[in-house]
């Protein structure tokens, strides 16, 4: 009986686990004939609107804030089978991880990580490929939940109420 209980016990907590995990999400655009991918957990607000963001929001208790996996759960892929121009900075066809720098609250600056595979919480500045600038503004409405936009000529990252965007070049 005792190991009925605990068979239970151990069933119910990887369920439980699976189950607060934020949903897998996948935004994907062909342009000009070459993939750009963005692979992602998608967590939403769930009440925590104005909370999220922030040293005293959820955001600014992970360890590595001010450093964001721009998403939840592992660390958010991007793919590319041509080289990106993002916002005037070159990325060369390949695989790579993207975080965003919330060092300036309104002033969001997108990371793209030549280091791939890890978890959300993991990063390493020294595998930086470089940084730029993202444009900030305010969503019409409440972005419950993360989602990323690839157009013909941006990439786009909104949640809550932000909404932050790069120019988007495939070469």
């Amino acid at each position: 009986m005792t190991h009925i209980v605990r068979t239970a016990a151990i069933a119910f907590s990887i369920a439980a686990f699976a189950f607060a995990q934020s949903p897998a999400a996948t935004e994907s655009k062909t342009i000009n004939g070459k993939t750009v991918s963005i692979t992602y957990a998608s967590p939403a607000v769930k009440g925590r609107e104005g909370k999220l963001f922030g040293l005293d929001g959820q955001i600014g208790k992970d360890r590595n804030y001010p450093i964001w996996r721009a998403g939840a759960n592992a660390a958010t892929k991007l793919h590319t089978d041509g080289e990106l121009d993002l916002g005037g900075f070159a990325v060369p066809a390949g695989d790579y991880t993207l975080y965003v720098d919330l060092t300036t609250p309104n002033e969001w600056t997108l990371v793209v990580n030549k280091k791939t595979g890890q978890w959300g919480l993991s990063y390493d500045k020294s595998a930086d490929l470089g940084r730029v600038k993202m444009k900030m503004a305010k969503p019409p409405a409440l972005v419950e939940n993360l989602k990323y936009t690839l157009t013909d000529s941006s990439l786009t990252l909104a949640w809550e109420n932000h909404s932050a965007s790069v120019p988007l070049k495939v070469k």
